[in-house]
């Protein structure tokens, strides 16, 4: 972006592509901003262009106070002050409060709440809880004792820790922390057209619903999943759930869903990712790029890919409904095979 007439071009447009490669320079209020500067615009003749901001106050013009040319560009500024947030947040004792935080950064707690959300996807109370799940996570996992794991996640009384546990991790601590110990779930293995089906369920709600062509190999994947569980084959009265799965298989877009609690279980972003595709209608698709854009966080396609694989609930949580950026198939835990016959029976 050398030529003048581009420079110009930049600037009336607002170009925020164009910061950093120039600035510009008003004669006649003795300023001068980026590319992308929300003022009034200058009168052509009055403008001039720099290669640098030195330049522009060698030339003894000052920097605008509306668009900082004199501070790194303002995505740069924002996300480093939602950076210091996110660490004031997992360094802090206890969960600092959206005032606290917003004061720090020196904004309004609103302006905070909007300009967090935008650059990290999600709320702050989102974030400080998905890192408190986190760290309950990992110092369970590592044979922390349940009162050590309560503090040192920030919360300041036992009550307050386990009235959020099961949101957290889907059980109780101490079964957490002895993988699913003490859990009692029901399977059963159904017949679809498209192979066999397990389906799971602990006291909540269905917590698997596994497709695949051995019964054993599906089997086998639930142990994984829950490995100190108590896997118990289901009676008789579990049928009408294995009937509905089934049935929601072999007709994934004729109905009205699974209609049937669910037991989710999964980190706070894999559970937004979760619900999100649950919103996707019979027969319509996103790709992954437009997934992550309707959780909040564009950036994130690998990220939403991760959490599609780690769905447990096939067809209740319709992964297969997302594609490739070109309407690929691309991958499917459960095969792309069954993933195309899905898609052809909801689109018939």
């Amino acid at each position: 972006m050398h030529s003048e007439a581009d420079r110009w071009s930049a600037v009336r447009h607002r170009d925020s592509g164009a910061d950093g490669a120039f600035f510009y320079a008003v004669t006649t209020t003795g300023v001068y901003c980026r590319p992308s500067c929300a003022s009034r615009p200058a009168r052509p003749e009055n403008v001039s262009f720099f290669e640098t901001r030195i330049e522009a106050e060698r030339a003894g013009y000052r920097p605008c106070k509306r668009c900082r040319p004199d501070l790194p560009p303002r995505a740069e500024r924002e996300a480093a002050l939602v950076t210091e947030a996110c660490r004031q947040i997992e360094t802090a004792e206890s969960l600092p409060s959206l005032a606290e935080l917003a004061a720090a950064s020196g904004l309004s707690p609103f302006h905070f709440h909007k300009l967090f959300k935008r650059i990290a996807g999600i709320t702050p109370k989102a974030y400080a809880s998905a890192h408190r799940a986190a760290r309950v996570q990992h110092g369970l996992r590592s044979g922390a004792k349940v009162t050590e794991t309560i503090y040192d996640a920030g919360f300041n009384s036992a009550g307050r820790f386990y009235d959020a546990a099961d949101g957290m991790l889907g059980m109780t601590p101490s079964a957490f922390r002895a993988g699913g110990r003490g859990e009692t779930i029901r399977h059963a293995i159904g017949h679809s057209s498209l192979g066999s089906v397990l389906v799971a369920a602990t006291a909540r709600g269905v917590c698997a619903i596994l497709l695949g062509d051995d019964p054993a190999d599906l089997l086998g994947d639930l142990r994984r999943r829950f490995p100190g569980a108590r896997l118990v084959p289901a009676e008789a009265d579990f049928g009408g759930c294995v009937e509905r799965v089934v049935a929601l298989v072999d007709a994934p877009g004729s109905g009205e869903g699974l209609g049937l609690p669910l037991d989710i279980r999964g980190t706070a972003f894999q559970r937004k990712v979760w619900e999100t595709l649950q919103t996707i209608p019979a027969g319509a698709t996103l790709s992954y790029a437009e997934l992550a854009a309707r959780v909040g966080n564009p950036k994130a396609v690998r990220a939403v890919a991760g959490a599609c694989a780690a769905n447990a609930l096939a067809v209740a949580v319709p992964c297969h409904r997302v594609v490739g950026a070109h309407g690929g198939l691309a991958g499917y835990r459960w095969g792309v095979a069954r993933k195309r016959r899905l898609l052809e029976r909801e689109q018939a």
